[in-house]
């Protein structure tokens, strides 16, 4: 077979440049990011402004068709709201449950830090995604999922308190137990201000660890 001689070569074709392409990635994730800010805001609101992908573009100074095209509905952007929360308070209670440290040590992290004023903005806007969840069965299996992290961390606690006294101590119902009274605490705090929640939340932490003889 012939080959072809180099008036016959086909000239190559010019690659994308990965330059421009990393500029259209960065703007896009920051068009995204600025969608997320603006959900996040509405949702965290007094409720006069209505949650619709239309509000989240104009508060996020972007075209609706430019919402949609990251997101398909509104569902999509409160997933992504909450996935965006997770390293605000889940984060910190794993690194607080996993980091070096007796039971004790690891409680008192763990107490420190549920014993912090949390925003209001958070708190409102946990409320708001619970309300959404009851409607939504996409949104109620993330927040679940979520959720499911969030009470691991206590079992995961409870683990070390188990591994510590060797006598079959089963973490899970004390992880879940301690998990679902801090819950139920911060409805409480929001409407009795006055709750002594560092007293509420050293009691579920340690209690049982008291209880014991091993806590402090």
């Amino acid at each position: 077979m012939a080959t072809g001689t180099s008036d016959s070569r086909s000239l190559p074709v010019p690659a994308e440049r990965p330059a421009a392409r990393g500029r259209a990635s960065a703007k896009g994730e920051q068009t995204r990011a600025r969608l997320i800010a603006a959900a996040r805001t509405l949702l965290a609101g007094d409720g006069s402004v209505p949650f619709t992908t239309r509000n989240v573009a104009s508060a996020g100074g972007v075209t609706h068709g430019m919402c949609h095209y990251h997101f398909h509905d509104r569902t999509d952007l409160i997933l992504a709201v909450v996935e965006d929360i997770r390293p605000e308070w889940i984060a910190p209670l794993e690194r607080a449950v996993e980091a070096p440290g007796s039971f004790a040590e690891r409680a008192e992290r763990v107490v420190a830090l549920l014993t912090r004023p949390e925003g209001a903005d958070l708190s409102r806007l946990h409320s708001a995604l619970h309300w959404f969840a009851l409607n939504d069965d996409r949104v109620r299996a993330a927040l679940a999922q979520e959720y499911r992290q969030w009470r691991a961390c206590f079992v995961a606690l409870f683990q070390v308190l188990a591994d510590e006294r060797g006598d079959g101590l089963d973490p899970r119902p004390l992880g879940e137990a301690a998990a679902a009274g801090v819950d139920g605490l911060a409805a409480i705090e929001a409407l009795d201000p006055e709750v002594d929640a560092g007293a509420v939340v050293r009691t579920l932490v340690l209690g049982p660890a008291t209880a014991a003889g091993t806590g402090r």
